[in-house]
């Protein structure tokens, strides 16, 4: 029997350009991972003709929206921050249930969706952005005069954005590919993702009502439902989308990135896919703490059923006393741990398919229980094998998403640093080391920073602070563009591109690189940053 959240006013219905509108195509509920029951409303599919009205709104919202005051873009954000924050508990609510992620992680997750959208609106009040440079004419140079050129972004045009399963709120309809998109000045569709149509919906309506308080155009946003294949398709295919943002499967991105890349005119798809998020443990931080880091360690693995795209799914240290003693402590951390639930069952499924393909080439270290396991469950699970077994594997080397990983035991230090020279690219890469562990570290750090993104020291991976100086992407095949990065304030320059003005008319030339910088911005004149 189908549950109803009691909280919410659903319609299960798309909004395109700010109009409810309903579906033709199959029907589709959330599920409550919990207890495998279906949950009310019904939201029917789109299909091309959905795309095609969003995909026209938008083009037509571009002109406008981009030529917005940069204050009324920066008041846009913080007005769909503070209605996220207003839907309170019925979007908690809602979301706990159609994920089955625990309530007190899901009030963070608002905060931190509120909090990307309110630091674009910081960024583009900044001006940074806009990456002015003026490189005054030179009318006098010889042999020949240099003319006036000066150079600022420009938004690429309307996003297409495909919501994540994984975080229901900070990566799907406002997540920081939409609200870096939006700063940059691009309308956006989202195609929202089936694990959570109901919090979609209560999503896409408080962008919806920010656009109209904001006086904007009704195209900068839509919301569609439908089935990837198909609809996601057609969304990615269609001439007025300029780029696309997608968190998810190795195998989604690519047919996406297939798909962008066989159009009439090619364009970027940022998509965020696979890791491994490799954790490296030296002999000195070994010795002085084995035992305490594999605690931690089972604690990161662990984390949110081990589905976030950051969780360490791998272990690497040379063999020895001090590695038994990690391996030791793991076994009993995960042994004790409870089965919890997975986003959807189809995850969970996929989950147990790929513990069965590791348990095939490693031996089993340890398995969480068995006990009192919900509809889609995780069990965590643990494996160890030595570095030439590893390195021959697939299986080994290839993401599981859910709760496991593996230790590989090295025969020296020489065989780590060859194995980390092995791996593909990495979202993160982690270093545990004393000071004794420094001239090792510092060698892995050399090959480190060509695989991942984000190399940390003395930590864990899971969580990922958003700020100025934060990278989440990285190499292949973690991510389609080792460039980028979809959290932090770079994030929008993912949807920007720069436009150089040869001896523009000083009349016509925009205020960013306007004579007398009327936007008080930093600019490099002559290659120098100054405010002048």
């Amino acid at each position: 029997m189908a549950t109803t959240v009691q909280t919410t006013d659903l319609t299960g219905q798309m909004l395109i350009a700010g109009a409810p509108v309903r579906g033709a195509g199959n029907e589709i509920r959330g599920i409550d991972p919990q207890t495998g029951s279906p949950i009310e409303p019904a939201y029917a599919y789109g299909d091309r003709s959905h795309v095609e009205d969003a995909c026209a709104a938008a083009a037509d919202a571009f002109s406008p929206y981009r030529s917005a005051p940069i204050e009324t873009r920066a008041q846009f954000l913080e007005a769909i921050a503070t209605n996220l924050e207003s839907l309170g508990d019925a979007l908690v609510d809602r979301a706990h249930l159609e994920t089955g992620l625990p309530r007190p992680r899901l009030t963070g997750e608002v905060g931190r969706t509120a909090g990307q959208l309110r630091l674009f609106a910081a960024v583009l009040r900044e001006g940074g952005w806009n990456q002015a440079r003026i490189d005054p004419a030179q009318p006098d140079r010889t042999p020949l005069p240099r003319p006036d050129i000066r150079q600022r972004s420009v938004p690429l045009g309307p996003v297409a954005v495909f919501g994540a399963s994984n975080f229901p709120l900070a990566f799907s309809v406002a997540g920081g590919d939409t609200a870096s998109a939006l700063a940059a000045g691009c309308p956006v569709v989202v195609k929202a993702h089936d694990a959570h149509p109901g919090t979609s919906e209560l999503v896409g309506r408080a962008i919806t009502e920010a656009v109209a308080s904001s006086g904007l155009p009704a195209g900068i946003f839509s919301l569609l439902y439908g089935f990837g294949p198909e609809l996601g398709t057609a969304l990615v295919t269609d001439p007025r989308i300029k780029a696309v943002g997608f968190t998810g499967s190795r195998a989604g991105g690519m047919a996406l990135v297939a798909a962008a890349s066989a159009r009439p005119e090619p364009i970027p798809v940022y998509a965020e896919m696979s890791a491994v998020n490799p954790v490296f443990l030296l002999g000195g931080a070994l010795a002085d703490r084995g035992a305490e880091l594999a605690r931690a360690f089972v604690g990161s693995l662990t984390l949110g059923s081990g589905q976030f795209c950051t969780n360490p799914g791998l272990v690497i240290g040379v063999d020895g006393p001090e590695l038994e003693t990690f391996v030791a402590a793991a076994r009993e951390a995960v042994t004790a741990s409870t089965p919890t639930v997975m986003l959807t069952t189809g995850i969970a499924d996929n989950f147990r398919g790929g513990v069965a393909a590791l348990e095939a080439e490693a031996a089993l270290i340890a398995r969480g229980s068995e006990a009192d396991a919900p509809a889609a469950p995780c069990r965590a699970a643990l494996f160890a094998t030595d570095a030439p077994t590893f390195l021959g594997s697939a299986a080994l080397r290839s993401e599981v998403f859910g709760a496991s990983g593996v230790v590989v035991r090295c025969s020296d230090a020489a065989e780590m640093l060859r194995l980390a020279d092995s791996l593909e690219g990495q979202l993160t890469a982690t270093i545990h080391a004393d000071e004794s562990d420094h001239g090792q570290a510092g060698e892995l750090l050399d090959v480190l920073e060509l695989k991942a993104g984000r190399i940390l020291f003395n930590g864990w991976p899971t969580g990922v602070e958003v700020g100025h100086a934060m990278v989440h992407g990285g190499p292949f095949p973690s991510t389609s563009d080792s460039r980028t990065t979809s959290v932090g304030a770079r994030a929008i320059e993912r949807f920007l591109r720069p436009v150089c003005y040869q001896d523009a008319p000083k009349s016509l030339l925009p205020s960013a690189i306007a004579d007398g910088n009327p936007d008080g911005l930093w600019r490099r004149i002559d290659g120098n940053l100054t405010q002048d």
